[in-house]
């Protein structure tokens, strides 16, 4: 289901405004600052690997929808702001984004199965925001951890 609609969405964003889901991800969480945010900054946002998100902005440089300013603070940093043509783009997009969601999906469930999945879903979103050394460490017995440390200490 989930590959069908992203894939369903994608066409969308494709078709009726020439960009990519991936354009339209980066370009919104542009949006959500008043002015440019970290490269490294988005890219965890989106889970995206470092590399994948510095060519994904080179490439929407190109288009004219974001600017790429370097850190003149560290010199290592990238800062990443949204073009007025970015602005207009995601702003274009956005309603015809939401309105094809609920079409796609939402109209066909009910409130219960809604809140049913808000329930799954928050449980696995928490999950998910745990680092993995923690998510490890709670999956073993506590008493193995233990008796690693006193093995270990002998």
């Amino acid at each position: 289901m989930n590959e069908r609609l992203m894939g369903r969405l994608s066409r969308l964003l494709q078709t009726e405004f020439n960009v990519s889901p991936a354009d339209f991800a980066v370009l919104a969480e542009l949006t959500d600052v008043p002015d440019r945010r970290r490269l490294l900054d988005i890219a965890r946002a989106l889970e995206w690997e470092k590399s994948r998100m510095s060519h994904h902005i080179t490439r929407m440089v190109q288009r004219g929808l974001v600017v790429r300013d370097e850190c003149a603070e560290d010199g290592r940093g990238t800062f990443v702001a949204i073009t007025d043509e970015g602005r207009a783009v995601v702003e274009a997009a956005a309603p015809r984004h939401v309105k094809a969601v609920r079409e796609l999906f939402l109209d066909h469930v009910t409130p219960s199965e809604l809140r049913l999945l808000a329930r799954i879903s928050e449980r696995v979103m928490e999950k998910l925001g745990e680092e993995p050394a923690s998510r490890e460490r709670a999956a073993r017995p506590a008493s193995c951890g233990r008796r690693e440390r006193r093995r270990g200490g002998r």
